[in-house]
């Protein structure tokens, strides 16, 4: 993971996080000075950032809000105090409220960002300074602290390039934390087509099937806002084992780039999980994130240790057939 070290300094009322990169600091200033690539990154993973403007001069203002998995939006805005490219970048960090006014209630920190070459790329040093202990105090509570870490460790993939990061790499599946797991699949195809296949019931009873030796014999999906989903899967002749399916909800859809859906295993008293899909294209290639959130860190071994990912991958490689016949 780039992130190396993140530290708090009650006493300098500063929070310090370093990372490094095989990219070299130009390529760094250009994900910082592009809110289309910050998109990428900036907000952590199941509440990503768009940014509503940005004008990028002394004096000038960038907006952005951050949306999470079941529709709240958080927003901010920076205030440019300091553009020096290739090198650093300060900015007066505030909360808003949605026509971007400074929030009194909650704090102001003043964020500088300094790209540094090394031997391998560059380094990154991000530092934050709060006007009080209890200013620092209360977005570390916020879980600012780890928040920053999940964002800045997305980067890897915004300066490499997608195929660079996933192609040829099949299924990969992170532990991210106790509760959350996040699968990542490169799909070659666009964007538009991969969006299609998870939400048209023709396309994905052709694909979303886990191993061979099993059909989808249930596939329903009203895909929009409080819609439900309804998917049943049991084994042809000659494969072993029972018919099982799932149901759920969708939360959020924002076509093509996002869907966050509940899971559940139908007939049973299993906790839901919260499954949030992300697509992102470049150069013909579709990336898939899902970051999925369990109800407790047993659930997440349990399931896990079924062989999940195996059988995504089988799904996904099936996908891909699917794509190149549409």
């Amino acid at each position: 993971m780039p992130v190396t070290d993140v530290t708090t300094d009650a006493e300098a009322l500063t929070m310090t996080l370093t990372a490094d990169f095989t990219a070299p600091v130009e390529r760094l200033w250009e994900v910082f000075t592009d809110p289309r690539q910050l998109e990428r990154f900036w907000g952590p993973p199941g509440y990503p950032a768009t940014f509503t403007s940005f004008d990028l001069t002394v004096g000038g203002h960038a907006r952005y809000l951050m949306t999470g998995p079941k529709g709240e939006k958080y927003h901010a805005t920076w205030e440019f105090l300091e553009i020096d490219g290739p090198h650093s970048l300060a900015v007066l960090d505030s909360f808003a409220d949605e026509n971007g006014n400074v929030r009194e209630d909650m704090p102001t920190s003043r964020m500088t960002l300094a790209f540094e070459p090394t031997a391998s790329g560059a380094r990154l040093e991000s530092v934050t300074r709060f006007t009080s202990a209890e200013a620092l105090e209360q977005v570390v509570a916020m879980g600012m602290v780890e928040g920053s870490t999940m964002a800045i460790n997305q980067l890897d993939r915004v300066l490499q390039g997608l195929r660079d990061y996933a192609a040829g790499k099949g299924t990969q599946t992170e532990i991210l934390d106790d509760t959350h797991v996040r699968i990542t699949r490169l799909i070659e195809g666009p964007i538009d087509l991969v969006w299609r296949a998870h939400q048209e019931p023709e396309l994905l009873e052709k694909w979303m099937l886990g191993p061979d030796g099993w059909r989808m014999s249930v596939c329903e999906v009203d895909p929009s806002v409080g819609g439900r989903y309804r998917y049943e899967w049991e084994p042809i002749e000659g494969t072993e084992g029972e018919r099982f399916g799932f149901d759920g909800e969708t939360l959020l859809s924002e076509a093509p780039r996002r869907a966050v859906t509940t899971e559940h295993m139908t007939g049973t008293d299993y906790p839901s999980t919260l499954n949030d899909l992300n697509l992102e294209e470049e150069d013909g290639a579709t990336l898939i994130t899902l970051l999925i959130e369990y109800p407790d860190m047993q659930t997440r071994d349990m399931v896990l240790a079924t062989g999940m990912t195996d059988g995504m991958e089988t799904s996904y490689a099936r996908l891909e057939g699917v794509l190149a016949s549409v």
